[in-house]
């Protein structure tokens, strides 16, 4: 093999995406950190308060992580954000990864008005769709959309806006 073919098959090798394996992991503990002085009225008390300020629940729960110390509301409270937000009437009515789509494929739709000739925005709006079907099965299925709830593409950036 001569130097100039190793060099193409290594630049080969560098090019290709690579998918690693690394990734956080949840404490063993389920109970609260010893040094956590908040009670669990107090950390719903927080959730509802952020939430009526139109944060999302995954926003929520950075908060609480960054600026309160609070890593798990689980397991100080015992609930997750979005349980704690429908005990308290402020859960949002299209779960948030769907929703997070939804907005995703009104951006990519708005950036293909304007660019017609944009091929892979194209084929890409085709999977992101394809992921918001998908999804929206799922949660008809078990029953946090209802039974007749459709994405429609025209509607979309009325949900979003």
């Amino acid at each position: 093999v001569c130097l100039d073919d190793r060099k193409k098959v290594n630049l080969e090798e560098e090019e290709r995406p690579k998918k690693g394996i690394s990734k956080s992991a949840l404490p063993y503990k389920r109970s609260p950190p010893s040094w956590l002085k908040v009670s669990p009225a107090d950390v719903e008390e927080h959730v509802c308060k952020l939430a009526k300020k139109g944060l999302t629940p995954s926003q929520i729960g950075v908060i609480l992580r960054d600026s309160n110390g609070i890593a798990q509301v689980v397991s100080v409270t015992g609930h997750k954000i979005v349980r704690i937000l429908k005990a308290h009437g402020l859960a949002p009515e299209v779960p948030e990864d769907l929703y997070m789509l939804i907005k995703k494929a009104v951006q990519v739709r708005k950036h293909l008005e304007t660019n017609r000739k944009d091929k892979d925005s194209k084929f890409r709006l085709i999977l992101i769709e394809s992921r918001i079907h998908r999804l929206a099965r799922y949660y008809r299925t078990t029953r946090k959309l209802p039974a007749n709830w459709k994405y429609e593409s025209g509607t979309a950036s009325t949900m979003v806006a």
